[in-house]
């Protein structure tokens, strides 16, 4: 989650993990070839049966209803355009956990689906799915962003825009139905893809004269795209609104609720407008979707990074009172502020990991029941902060890092549908401690930077600084 859209800042679009594999050099030498040929736009490397299904469909375990579990998000460089021996790595990790996995339609290593009305090109999301199958993922589809010619671009391979602004453009109001066709062929070409999120964080719906989000135009479209993915299949389940619930200094008047607030901030007023209209007026939904960070749109860690992470209980428990018990995923959660660059590196990985620990227990807290970790993927490098796997780009990548660790074990040992224990912690280390347990685990995490002794659930130890430690129950 990033800064974008409707106030300024650095965001997580960085133009590397917009571009489709390999797209800005095709997009060019199409130009280029175009250019000489006088032709505008070329619909080569498109079919017209795009909704023709693809390759063998694979029944996902255990998502059979709209709650998934705990997995990622594929950005650019994922594990489906690597090394082969790096590649064939990360399949083993993930073979037999049967991760979530979620890709969006264009962008983040996937191109433009549909350059030209009823032209469709979807290899690069075919090989994407096919990873996910082989790997034994549940597979999920974000349906973001749209196609140049749906927003007022050109159409034809050879003129997608790849930039930032482009790709934060919504579709024009009148190809919502476009979008929504759209969505429907995808849903036809994959029928294993059962759970589909509409959009991402409201981009391109931002109103600059009204100073608000414009909720009216993102529930239409979501309202077509539901419908017409149900007369696909009334057992697709879909969800959104993904809106980012973005904070503020807990000091902050202007736009600052008085309802959802905190020592970690303020939600922003205007984005739980949003959801309450988006909440109202929706045609259905099977399960409800956000995002987030820790810290404030300010990059204020409040109290600090442990204690921030109480902002995802907060919301959560906000979210889930209004939802009437539909289920509610997290489409992204952030607890460490980039840099200037987007770049997550200030922190150790040790500490990295911990407080990335202390922010799911605190989403499952708030009665989370999925949580999609967007995984930062670098292409080579001799490191990968925060990444779930070494880079496949080198030739020894595909290797679990600790991230991984996490994330695939906190989805093994709480699943959908975990009821939550009390692991008992000593009064005086209860300030050292985020600890979140069920009937056979314990997860324990120390937040300081330093050796400390705790005693949970009835048993003392040492934890390392940042240690996060599984205990069996």
């Amino acid at each position: 989650m990033g800064r974008h859209g409707w106030y300024s800042g650095v965001g997580r679009w960085r133009l590397i993990a917009l571009l489709g594999v390999g797209a800005a050099a095709l997009a060019l030498a199409v130009t280029l070839l175009n250019t000489l040929s006088g032709d505008s736009g070329s619909t080569a490397g498109t079919t017209r049966d795009g909704d023709k299904v693809h390759g063998t469909p694979a029944r996902p375990h255990g998502a059979g209803g709209p709650d998934v579990g705990w997995g990622f998000t594929h950005t650019q460089y994922s594990a489906d355009e690597g090394g082969d021996a790096a590649d064939a790595r990360v399949e083993k990790l993930l073979s037999g956990r049967s991760m979530p996995q979620n890709q969006h339609i264009m962008g983040w290593g996937v191109g433009n689906p549909e350059p030209s009305k009823g032209r469709y090109d979807f290899d690069e999301l075919d090989r994407r799915i096919d990873f996910v199958r082989a790997s034994g993922g549940t597979p999920v589809v974000t349906l973001c962003c749209a196609p140049d010619w749906m927003k007022g671009g050109r159409p034809g391979a050879a003129h997608t825009d790849w930039s930032r602004s482009a790709l934060e453009t919504a579709p024009d109001r009148a190809h919502y139905k476009d979008f929504a066709a759209l969505a429907a062929t995808v849903a036809r070409r994959y029928p294993d893809v059962r759970h589909f999120v509409v959009w991402n964080e409201f981009k391109g719906f931002w109103d600059d004269s009204g100073s608000r989000w414009d909720y009216e135009g993102y529930t239409e479209l979501y309202n077509l795209v539901y419908r017409a993915l149900k007369k696909v299949d009334r057992d697709i389940m879909v969800g959104g609104p993904y809106l980012v619930m973005d904070s503020v200094d807990p000091r902050q008047e202007q736009d600052a609720s008085t309802a959802v607030r905190g020592a970690w901030g303020a939600v922003d007023q205007r984005v739980l407008d949003a959801f309450g209209y988006w909440n109202k007026h929706r045609a259905g939904a099977d399960f409800v979707v956000v995002d987030g960070s820790s810290y404030t749109r300010d990059d204020d860690l409040l109290p600090d990074e442990f204690a921030a992470t109480d902002k995802f209980t907060a919301v959560s428990e906000w979210v889930r009172a209004r939802t009437h018990g539909l289920p509610l995923w997290w489409a992204e959660y952030y607890v460490e502020p980039a840099d200037g660059a987007d770049d997550r590196k200030g922190w150790s990985e040790t500490h990295r990991v911990a407080v990335q620990a202390a922010g799911m227990i605190a989403l499952a807290r708030g009665g989370v029941s999925t949580g999609f970790y967007w995984n930062p993927e670098d292409e080579k490098g001799p490191d990968c902060p925060g990444c779930l796997w070494t880079p496949t780009g080198n030739d020894d990548g595909g290797r679990a890092m600790p991230m991984f660790g996490l994330v695939s074990r906190f989805g093994t040992e709480f699943p959908p549908g975990t009821e939550y224990r009390k692991a008992a912690v000593a009064a005086d280390d209860r300030a050292d401690v985020r600890v979140l347990a069920d009937d056979d685990a314990v997860l324990v995490v120390n937040t300081r930077d330093r050796k400390i002794s705790a005693e949970v659930d009835g048993r003392r130890f040492d934890l390392a600084a940042y240690e996060v430690k599984w205990l069996d129950r």
